[in-house]
């Protein structure tokens, strides 16, 4: 009688979300739901609506204020994004008749709102594929049926497990729980496992292009700012961007900013073929993301298309109805001069890890430490005849400047001497 309930238990609940914040070590993506966190307390305090766009406006310009650079990072924006679809799902006119208080048995209700908790997770997915796909080249089809089952038990079980485990190890007895928190554990680890292994699980997409991305991020803002049906007009762009995204094609060829390591991607069997023998992990999953690709690489010395010796691979490479020569450095010993102006002179594309003399003069696209060292890594489309750069990527800034391209020249009617 003499206290606000709601205000007491929104105190409670806020100091249990930063008593977690700080169990889980306090990263930024965590501070960031606890700073949500918090303002939906707020607002339930004084009884204001929990979930709004204005609660949302508030916590974004806290995060911006503290870390605008996490702007352009996924996690913000998968946050903020999923967010914003769970927000604007409460608000629409289907949900809340859905969820409106009824008579029926509390088993109907309960049903009710599990489907309520699958269409949140099948919305989510929707919202964060693209997000997904442009900063992994992946997207997960069964996300939304997995965090039914992962999220509650997260929740309620594996971090209070946790932190009674930490509780009772003041007095030496954390054993039992250390061993069920360890068991919830290995529990959210095999059905992450089990997901993951289902066919369709996992997409690989090539490298989605910021214009694209953004079309998606225009359109589905639209789509959950508006109320009127003009919001329908964001399927639009946001169609435009599908569109976009079924007629990516992968680059043919991709050159890491040192130009030691390349991949081309073999249309016939669909394989990616390698360069040099990647013992990085690192590298070669990135190559293997930007192609789209999953499986194991092959070398390109077996490449049918591809000739090699010690120190140069020459092969031929057919897009399109037309074919390309490429000339790729994989030795660091000397080699004559004469010869090599030779074999750059019928060459459409020279690729090296080392400096070459000016004497080499393809026809389309010189790509050597000197070139690679202002352009970093590239991607080539040869059936387009279009090169994109790391520096293309990052802006306008004084470290960095991108080498023109050589334009195609005319093949010359004799072949010089091969190396």
């Amino acid at each position: 009688m003499r206290l606000r309930l709601p205000l007491v238990a929104a105190g409670f609940r806020a100091f249990s979300g930063i008593f977690y914040t700080l169990l889980t070590g306090a990263e930024v993506p965590t501070v960031r739901s606890c700073l949500g966190a918090l303002l939906v307390l707020a607002a339930l305090a004084l009884g204001r609506e929990a979930l709004s766009f204005r609660m949302l406006a508030l916590a974004t310009f806290l995060v911006m204020l503290l870390w605008p650079e996490s702007l352009v990072g996924p996690s913000f924006q998968m946050s903020f994004s999923a967010v914003i679809a769970i927000v604007a799902l409460s608000q629409s006119s289907f949900v809340r008749r859905w969820l409106a208080p009824r008579s029926e048995a509390w088993s109907a209700r309960a049903l009710r709102h599990l489907a309520m908790v699958l269409l949140t997770g099948v919305v989510i997915e929707i919202v964060l594929m693209p997000i997904a796909i442009y900063h992994f080249q992946r997207a997960g089809a069964y996300g939304a049926l997995a965090n039914v089952v992962a999220i509650p038990l997260t929740t309620l079980v594996i971090m209070p497990l946790i932190a009674l485990a930490l509780t009772m190890d003041l007095v030496g007895a954390g054993a039992p729980a250390w061993w069920l928190a360890d068991m919830a554990l290995s529990l959210l680890v095999n059905l992450a496992h089990l997901i993951a292994g289902q066919p369709g699980a996992v997409t690989h997409m090539p490298a989605l292009g910021l214009s694209s991305f953004l079309l998606f991020a225009a359109g589905g803002l639209w789509l959950a700012l508006w109320h009127r049906p003009i919001r329908f007009a964001g399927l639009v762009p946001a169609a435009i961007g599908a569109l976009q995204l079924a007629l990516l094609n992968p680059p043919d060829i991709m050159i890491s900013g040192d130009g030691r390591h390349l991949g081309i991607i073999d249309t016939q069997t669909g394989e990616l073929l390698i360069l040099r023998d990647i013992k990085s992990q690192f590298v070669r999953d990135n190559l293997a993301e930007t192609a789209g690709m999953s499986g194991e690489a092959k070398q390109l010395e077996k490449w049918r298309d591809a000739h090699c010796n010690h120190d140069f691979f020459v092969a031929t490479m057919r897009r399109g109805g037309r074919d390309s020569h490429l000339l790729i450095a994989r030795g660091r010993d000397s080699v004559p001069e004469r010869a090599l102006a030779a074999a750059c002179e019928c060459s459409d594309i020279v690729i090296a890890d080392r400096w070459l003399p000016s004497s080499c003069h393809p026809r389309w696209l010189k790509a050597d430490r000197n070139y690679l060292a202002r352009s970093g890594g590239l991607t080539i489309d040869h059936e387009g005849q279009t090169i994109r750069s790391v520096a293309q990527g990052q802006g306008a800034h004084g470290c960095w400047r991108e080498p023109e391209p050589r334009h195609p020249r005319p093949r010359p009617t004799t072949k010089p001497d091969q190396l």
